[in-house]
């Protein structure tokens, strides 16, 4: 398996449950880490938004909950997802909450933000909301500060543009 995409990492449902990226082969994805009590929360409901305006076409969201930054994801586990369904009517994937940065990132992490392993994006999240973009082969191939909203036509025309290139 090709060293320089995401499938080869396993992630954590917030039921506990391991899964592989793998299973997101052949789909664009919008990766995002996310925290309840953060300026950029509504984001969340940006996201939901931007889902459904994507519903049909290979593209998926995956959300990961971090507390990184100034302690703002106090919840855990199915309190998450209560959080992000009743106030932001959420459908796209959320998974267990896990470090983006410094020595205890969670290798996914690592690697989105390392150019040298990843073949493209050299970019720390440096906040909660920062968004790393993936091709249909599982490549990096863009990233979003968090003042970048999901739903911006900067965003989505990365997006629309990835989901009709030929892979």
């Amino acid at each position: 398996m090709d060293e320089k995409n995401v499938y080869r990492f396993n992630v954590e449902k917030l039921s506990g449950e391991e899964v592989s990226l793998a299973n997101y082969k052949d789909k664009v994805l919008l990766i995002v880490n996310t925290a309840s009590e953060c300026s950029f929360t509504p984001q969340l409901t940006d996201l939901e938004t931007l889902r459904k305006e994507m519903e049909g076409q290979d593209f998926e969201i995956l959300a990961f909950p971090s507390n990184d930054f100034g302690g703002q994801e106090p919840l855990e586990g199915k309190s998450i997802a209560a959080f992000c369904e009743v106030n932001h009517h959420a459908h796209y994937s959320i998974f267990n909450k896990l470090r983006v940065r410094g020595e205890y990132a969670h290798p996914l992490f690592k690697f989105l933000a390392d150019k040298k392993a990843n073949g493209h994006v050299g970019t720390k999240p440096r906040w909660n909301f920062h968004k790393y973009l993936i091709n249909k082969k599982g490549e990096v191939v863009d990233f979003f500060f968090p003042f970048t909203n999901p739903t911006s036509s900067k965003v989505k025309k990365r997006i629309v543009r990835l989901l009709s290139a030929d892979q």
